[in-house]
């Protein structure tokens, strides 16, 4: 379960690290290595409780284990402890997470999106969810009923009326019903999922942008399960198309903590126009004082952020980059790939019944 070289690694980069402090008086914080050693013997066995969710024999919940890398450079990042919020709490993170932010923009065609780093997909869908609200104030926001939960509750937090579309026989937002709801002006944002959770289906993004071109409105594109799908080569045409789509919307939610082999939580929201920046903007004369450069606390919600996300995952992008044909995207393809397979089997046996044919690499099936 355990491969002691992750850990041999990790003490060679944690010597790297404390060389970069050689210059200072030498201090060795006090451990009290007997009570400590009760408690973490403890914690593993309360630990023990969890299902080894990295074996390859656990299929269940959209458990993504991470990958060596980041889980080592998460860990390392402790060390300092780095906080994004300002420049001061983590200047190399906070460099990381900007590269990061440029690395998953370019997987969608935006070369300079407003972004950052966050908690959990959920964080990432307000923080885009009440950048809309201020573009189109009092407005609407529809998603299909098969879209995550949140939207309907963010709504309701953010003080902003809501509305579920029906979904057609695949389960995506059905077109018409959309227009339906346009058609009576009050919607200011439609909700698209690449990937819902239910179904593993893309909504017809393509579809939804042509109506763009006789109604006003928002495009927020969730795609905190399947956006990294847009790098891979397997998927099917109209999924392609509509994760290919995703550079028109006006905002995107991508997950890092599912198909991008971070431990949680790593969310990340985009936004195509940087100028809605403007609505973040908050004065914090005792925070961002050390630089003129853009501090990630201006441009978020949240403040403190552990920089140790952005850690790993800058680790992780420089050992698989996340670019179409790469190593990364082939694993996608091999998801997919093992996803058709299992459904194929499903098929083939006595004691299931498949559903309709994966488009990403949730499965679905009952018992037959």
């Amino acid at each position: 379960m355990i491969n002691s070289q992750e850990l041999d690694v990790l003490r060679q980069a944690l010597d790297i690290l404390e060389d970069g402090a050689a210059g200072l008086p030498g201090f060795t914080p006090e451990l009290d290595t007997d009570a400590v050693g009760q408690v973490l013997a403890d914690v593993a066995r309360r630990m023990q409780d969890n299902f080894p969710y990295f074996h390859p024999l656990y299929a269940g919940q959209m458990l993504k284990p991470p990958h060596p890398v980041a889980r080592i450079a998460y860990a390392l990042s402790l060390w300092v402890n780095p906080n994004n919020h300002a420049l001061d709490g983590g200047r190399a993170s906070s460099a990381m997470e900007k590269e990061c932010i440029a690395d998953i923009g370019r997987i969608f065609g935006w070369d300079a999106p407003l972004g950052h780093l966050a908690g959990g997909g959920t964080m990432a869908n307000l923080e885009a969810l009440w950048v809309a609200g201020r573009e189109r104030p009092g407005k609407q926001v529809i998603a299909s009923e098969m879209a995550h939960y949140t939207h309907g509750r963010i709504s309701e937090v953010l003080g902003v009326p809501f509305a579920a579309v029906r979904v057609d026989a695949q389960g995506r937002m059905d077109v018409d019903a959309v227009e339906q709801h346009l058609a009576t002006g009050d919607v200011g944002t439609v909700v698209v999922t690449m990937g819902t959770t239910g179904l593993g289906v893309a909504d017809p993004l393509v579809d939804i942008l042509a109506l763009r071109e006789r109604y006003d409105f928002r495009i927020h594109a969730d795609a905190a399960y399947g956006g990294y799908f847009a790098l891979a080569s397997e998927t099917g045409a109209a999924t392609r198309a509509a994760l290919a789509a995703m550079r028109e919307a006006d905002s995107i939610v991508i997950d890092p903590h599912k198909h991008g082999l971070q431990p949680y939580g790593c969310g990340c929201v985009l936004f195509r126009d940087p100028g809605v920046g403007r609505f973040y903007r908050h004065d914090s004369p005792y925070t961002y004082f050390s630089s003129g450069d853009m501090h990630l606390g201006e441009i978020t919600l949240e403040c403190s952020r552990p920089g140790a996300s952005a850690v790993a995952l800058w680790a992780t992008h420089r050992l698989l980059p996340p670019v179409a044909g790469g190593e990364f995207a082939a694993g996608l393809d091999a998801s997919l790939r093992a996803a058709r397979r299992l459904w194929r089997e499903l098929g083939d046996s006595d004691g299931y019944l498949p559903l309709g044919e994966p488009e990403l690499d949730i499965v679905v099936y009952a018992a037959n």
